[in-house]
């Protein structure tokens, strides 16, 4: 590949990923958006036998732990690693979608911390009374883009 088809593909895969950013966090915002208006504040809306559609407000991390922490830590902590991936994918192009991923998902739970102190979580996953911890479309992204970016580290 030469120096200028490098440069072509870094600036497509940077449009890619900025495209892809605004798509997930846009259909995080809305899929919350529907949670609030049609969940809030206690239904419940079975989809499957094991999956339901519910209205959660977490103010910790994963699973709801560290709540202690509060709203502002999980902001800054957010910003940070938005911006750290955004130099990632500056940087190493060719993952921009590993980036993308784990940017969109931080970046639409820190609007809701902003917006809201807390997130907005209502897909629940379970096995009879067994429920996994409600989450939403944003945390999906995060852990996509994480295993599929161990998935690469460990590869190589």
């Amino acid at each position: 590949m030469s120096a200028q088809d490098a440069i072509m593909s870094s600036r497509l895969n940077k449009k890619k990923a900025f495209l892809f950013v605004i798509i997930v966090f846009f259909v995080d915002q809305l899929t919350k958006f529907l949670a609030v208006k049609f969940l809030y504040p206690d239904k419940t809306l079975e989809i499957l036998s094991f999956l339901n559609f519910v209205y959660v407000e977490n103010k910790g991390s994963v699973f709801g732990m560290f709540k202690f922490l509060g709203s502002e830590f999980f902001i800054i902590v957010s910003i940070i690693v938005i911006a750290v991936l955004v130099f990632l994918c500056f940087k190493d192009y060719q993952n921009w979608f590993v980036y993308s991923l784990i940017i969109s998902g931080a970046l639409g739970n820190a609007i809701d911390r902003l917006i809201h102190g807390y997130v907005i979580d209502f897909i629940d996953f379970h096995m009879g009374n067994l429920h996994w911890p409600a989450f939403n479309i944003a945390d999906s992204a995060i852990s996509i883009g994480i295993v599929l970016f161990l998935y690469k580290s460990f590869k190589k």
